[in-house]
């Protein structure tokens, strides 16, 4: 199964295996990604979870895309 997560480039913590720790660097930092990426996607409870993943990776990649500090990444891993 693809998984994909936003991040920064400079937040130690791998949102993957430690989204505690990340969530609150982040939050801590200002970046505020997760509020960034709710933002930005267009998700429902209406819709399958499989809609939503690909919905979500569509906002990260143009989040990625069109940040002007080049302060965001994409991670994705594979189960």
């Amino acid at each position: 199964m693809r998984k994909v997560a936003l991040t920064t480039i400079d937040n130690p913590f791998n949102p993957f295996d430690q989204f505690d720790q990340w969530y609150n660097w982040d939050v801590s930092n200002g970046y505020n990604s997760c509020s960034y990426l709710d933002k930005v996607s267009y998700t429902s409870e209406a819709l399958p979870d499989s809609e939503n993943q690909v919905e979500i990776e569509r906002a990260i990649d143009e989040i990625v895309e069109f940040n002007p500090l080049k302060i965001y990444k994409k991670l994705v891993r594979e189960d």
